[in-house]
């Protein structure tokens, strides 16, 4: 039988990107436990962590920080969903990616910024001024989206956000 570190040590590698969260929930063990074993492993050097919009996210080390980002980014749903459209239609306009994802200005513009900050996207202006979204590493991002799923508690998560974003009205089409 494994032992607890062991047992962390393979569900990060299973699961690139696999926050803190999931892997208490996956490994059905204690918070502080788990606190435990990945303090030990990231001080050994046998795992990276990467804090990513306010989640710690957890690789083996053949992952870049480039790459790390760019999959901490993509278990969300939301980001996920926008990285598909770019890679299947090559840059987009902002409000386009609105009407697709039929979600708020702000929830598109939340995870679009994400991709910017982390280098995954970058945004130009295209005719009147209009923001147009494209990733500047499409074949590795592509490659990088094969390696993850989203949880199903990462989908949950995104799909309250959308829908508190919603009941507050501020829906893709208003003008605020």
């Amino acid at each position: 039988m494994s032992t607890v570190r062991e047992q962390v040590r393979e569900s990060v590698s299973a699961n690139p990107g696999i926050h803190f969260n999931e892997l208490t929930r996956r490994l059905d063990i204690a918070t502080g436990q788990a606190q435990y074993h990945l303090r030990k492993l990231v001080r050994a050097g046998d795992i990276d962590a990467e804090e990513v919009r306010g989640r710690t996210h957890y690789f083996d080390r053949e992952y870049d920080p480039w790459e790390r980002r760019a999959i901490a980014l993509v278990r969300r749903e939301t980001t996920r969903s926008i990285v598909g459209h770019l890679l299947e239609d090559g840059p987009l306009a902002s409000v386009e990616l609105v009407d697709r994802l039929d979600v708020a200005r702000s929830t598109v513009s939340w995870h679009v910024e994400s991709l910017i900050e982390a280098g995954v996207a970058e945004k130009s202006y295209g005719q009147r001024g209009q923001a147009v979204v494209a990733l500047t590493r499409p074949a590795e991002t592509r490659r990088l989206l094969q390696t993850v799923e989203p949880s199903l508690a990462d989908r949950l998560v995104d799909r309250f956000s959308r829908l508190v974003d919603d009941s507050l009205g501020r829906n893709g089409h208003s003008n605020n």
